[in-house]
């Protein structure tokens, strides 16, 4: 399965911080970061890291929500992670230069800060503050992986895809989702045929009002009933993390360089920046 073939272009704005993870920083450790930061929106199936690219520039979401999809052998995909305004797509870039394992795929528009990977690792050598939210994060990214590990082998599909509505509802400001059948197929690893299916059970247990083409309205108290257990027991661990490790001082507003990214998601695979300064 394939992110949609039209271009997203990817517009910068100058606004303040949302990310979590910056948010928690001291305005001087911050300040190491902020220089060099660009703001960017994404659009709905944008690729930011393609499976295979370096894990560069490093990406601090404000808004929307990014999926971690694992490419397999047979042209099949399937989520092991999904990352909002809490976490950093490709931090772990602070190791050193290094491949993605997998693509990065905006499953919702949003925005993000974004910095040169090697701008980062500088920043990250001289700031304790700086380690801790990416270790903080980095335990964050494993429990996650593990969880959705045990609940893919042990769990149905209407428990599953209830878990990743809950997740993905968790990023947007109501009860609306903008995804599409097709991108809940590839979250899942399964056949459009079995989403459909799938979405039927769930607007019989009233978890899914409706579901029309490109939204799926939901029903978050019926939704975690039908949820397994994966979701409740995921989601507390980390808040519990991120609330007892994170500090969240006031920081000083960054600014953002100007710049424009097209990302293409089409046949091939494909994806070019333009005019993005600090490269």
């Amino acid at each position: 399965m394939r992110a949609r073939s039209q271009e997203s272009i990817v517009t910068v704005h100058r606004t303040g911080i949302g990310n979590r993870l910056l948010a928690a920083l001291p305005p001087a450790d911050l300040g190491l970061l902020s220089p060099y930061f660009q703001k960017v929106s994404f659009e709905p199936d944008a690729v930011l890291v393609r499976s295979g690219d370096e894990m560069d520039p490093v990406y601090f979401p404000h808004s929307g929500a990014i999926a971690f999809m694992l490419d397999m052998p047979d042209g099949q995909t399937v989520a092991t992670t999904l990352m909002g305004r809490e976490g950093a797509l490709a931090s772990f870039s602070v190791l050193g230069p290094s491949l993605s394992s997998v693509t990065a795929i905006a499953r919702m528009a949003g925005t993000a800060s974004l910095i040169s990977a090697a701008k980062f690792r500088e920043a990250y050598a001289q700031s304790a503050a700086i380690r801790n939210v990416v270790q903080l994060h980095a335990r964050a990214v494993l429990l996650q992986l593990q969880h959705v590990a045990a609940c893919n082998a042990l769990h149905r599909v209407d428990g599953r895809m209830a878990r990743w509505l809950l997740q993905l509802h968790d990023r947007v400001p109501d009860d609306l989702l903008p995804v599409t059948q097709e991108a809940l197929a590839q979250l899942l690893g399964v056949r459009r045929t079995t989403v459909t299916l799938t979405m039927s059970k769930l607007r019989e247990a009233g978890a899914v009002p409706s579901d029309r083409r490109g939204f799926v309205e939901i029903d978050r108290a019926r939704l975690e009933r039908v949820a397994c257990d994966c979701y409740a027991l995921m989601q507390r661990k980390i808040d519990r993390m991120y609330c007892q490790e994170l500090s969240a001082p006031q920081p000083t507003h960054a600014p953002f360089r100007e710049s424009a990214i097209v990302t293409s998601g089409g046949a091939s695979g494909e994806s070019r920046a333009v005019s993005r300064a600090g490269k």
